[in-house]
This record gives C-alpha cells, structure tokens and sequence, in this order.
C-alpha cells in the first residue's frame, strides 16, 4: 500500500499495481485523503493512473498500521468539503487583511 504526494498537494492512498521509468504508476483501490485541520476523509476513486510528472513524493505504508493519530476525526465527503471551504476563505482574509495592514503601514 502506498500514499502518493501529487504536485497540486493532493495525497491518493492505494495498492500499487504497476510502474514505469517515468514514475508513472497504477494504483487499484485508490482513495484520497483529505485533511482539514483535526478532520479527515477518505475520498474513494478507484483504479487510478497517475503520470510520473505528477508524482512529488511515493511512500510505503504499513497495511496493519492506522497512520493517522487518535485525534483525527473521519467525517463525511460533504463535512470535509465545508471545511476545506471555510479554510480556504479564512486564508483569502487574512491574506486579504495582511495586504491592507501593509498598505495603510501598520504592523
């Protein structure tokens, strides 16, 4: 089983089926997993072929092992969409807050 860290920062968990020279690989059973904070989900999406230019980072996981830690909280495909909504628009804010600080000259 492995996770797989893709350029745009998303991760896919799965079985790895094949490979090549490129660092394209095949993974059967692929989820992604997505956090937000203490909250997680697991996207399911199949067999999945991921071309090698996507691919940033490949690692092994333990198939007995549950890699996440007891504080993590799974919740629904609908809850972690929100959540990663909310996320988004605080970090639009403060960004958007940091520009006008600097702009007006505050610290």
């Amino acid at each position: 089983k492995l996770v797989v860290l893709l350029g745009d920062g998303h991760h896919l968990l799965g079985l790895l089926r094949s490979f090549d020279q490129f660092a394209s690989i095949v993974l059967e059973g692929a989820c992604e997993r997505v956090i937000v904070g203490d909250l997680y989900c697991d996207i399911p999406l199949g067999l999945n072929i991921i071309r090698g230019e996507n691919v940033v980072l490949i690692g092994e996981m333990d198939m007995e092992k549950e890699e996440l830690p007891s504080h993590m909280t799974a919740v629904s495909t609908v809850e972690i969409k929100r959540a990663q909504k909310a996320e988004r628009d605080a970090t639009y804010l403060k960004g958007s807050m940091k520009n006008i600080m600097e702009f007006l000259g505050i610290d």
